[in-house]
């Protein structure tokens, strides 16, 4: 039992806040904080939790975090702000001797990269401070990790091929938004794609490499190789991976407004000048386009997340799958929220709740697949994010 300090007040900050005012033997006290406070407010409102108190931070001051996280004096502070405010969040931990978790890895705000070496070089720091920095607590990455890590302890000997599908089948009537930030969403999806095989990193060009993927209780999707950060250190962490990738459906009005967007250089991350004022094309599109924690009411159809894996157990060859799909229709009707939302918010409540019943409470920085995935596993299925196995099937994957 302790108490938590969320930052970030958008969908996923919403999902989390909710899951853990529903838990007060474990979340005994929870601060919801976010620049704009009427937001919070307007959360902690639906929500009706009195042990849910709200304040207003910039995430971006060190000092102004500081002061916060002293005055609440949270047990673990849990980052579902912008990806860019990852260091200064987890400097600002170290200064307060507070434990950390975040749902995706920091990216400079100057240039669409998206690696875990700006973290990891905090190991050192959070290991003799004696706290704990738990990466990448969402879904993928998140609950991606932790399947991979519990397929290993219970399926494999040596995992071999690893394929992680994303699949979202809903439709929010909308012409063109993006799920979750769209700043951070149109950086991601139009990198160059990146997979690993035999020990070295594949480069390819957006969107290059796809196929269709069959999804349980949704059928066929095409599906397009992307880069993603998980990757990166599950290919570390399981060394006996010959071949990583990620996979993500893309409707193709969904690509033909991306392109459109590119080619007119709106995804732009570099200032311009306007009328005496710099402003930031992408950071403009995304003030215009719908706000993605204002799609769920709209939403129907579900998603479908996953990791196909190929490997050895006891000699043999053995496939495995191992997935979630979650109703936007029913995420809504529970926190107001869209799926991708609750899928990222779930996982993130889960690895706060193993941070303070001790059983994910190690000094360092770490991935989550360096942890036990068992009670992880266990409390998805208790908490709105069950989990399905296949075994033995056709993966659809060489």
């Amino acid at each position: 039992m302790g108490k938590v300090l969320i930052i970030g007040a958008g969908g996923v900050g919403t999902v989390v806040a909710h899951k853990m005012a529903e838990l007060p033997d474990v979340f005994s006290g929870i601060l919801l904080a976010s620049r704009t406070i009427e937001k919070c407010d307007t959360i902690a409102a639906k929500i009706g939790c009195k042990r849910l108190k709200t304040a207003r931070v910039n995430a971006d001051n060190v000092p102004e975090l500081v002061q916060l996280i002293r005055s609440f004096e949270p047990d673990l502070v849990v980052n579902v702000a912008l990806p860019y405010q990852d260091l200064t969040i987890m400097d600002a931990c170290l200064e307060t001797g507070v434990s950390y978790l975040d749902t995706a890895n920091y990216e400079p705000l100057d240039e669409a990269k998206f690696e875990y070496k700006w973290q990891w070089a905090y190991r050192e720091k959070f290991e003799k401070a004696g706290l704990t920095a738990i990466l990448g607590c969402g879904f993928d990455p998140g609950v991606s990790g932790i399947y991979t890590a519990y397929a290993a302890k219970h399926h494999f000997d040596e995992i071999q091929y690893l394929d992680i599908v994303d699949c979202n089948a809903g439709n929010h009537g909308k012409a063109f938004a993006t799920n979750f930030n769209p700043e951070i969403n149109i950086r991601e999806v139009t990198q160059k794609g990146k997979y690993w095989e035999n020990g070295e990193w594949v480069m390819t060009e957006p969107h290059e490499i796809h196929q269709p993927l069959t999804y349980p209780r949704i059928g066929e999707k095409e599906s397009y190789l992307i880069f993603h950060e998980e990757l990166e250190s599950l290919v570390i962490n399981f060394p006996t991976i010959r071949r990583a990738r990620f996979w993500m459906t893309f409707g193709q009005e969904y690509l033909t407004h991306l392109r459109v967007i590119q080619n007119i250089g709106m995804a732009g991350i570099q200032p311009i000048n306007y009328e005496g004022k710099e402003i930031v094309p992408i950071q403009f599109l995304k003030a215009v386009l719908p706000k993605p924690e204002e799609l769920g009411a709209n939403y129907k159809g579900e998603t479908s997340i996953g990791c196909r894996i190929k490997g050895i157990k006891d000699g043999k060859v053995k496939t495995y799958y191992v997935y979630n799909n979650c109703s936007h229709e029913a995420a809504f009707a529970e926190t107001g929220t869209q799926a991708i939302s609750y899928t990222t918010g779930v996982p993130a409540m889960i690895g706060a709740m193993m941070f303070l019943q001790g059983k994910w409470k190690r000094p360092g920085v770490h991935n989550v697949e360096e942890f036990d995935p068992d009670p992880f596993m266990h409390e998805l299925n208790m908490h709105g994010l069950p989990w399905y196995e296949l075994t033995d099937i056709d993966l659809e994957l060489d």
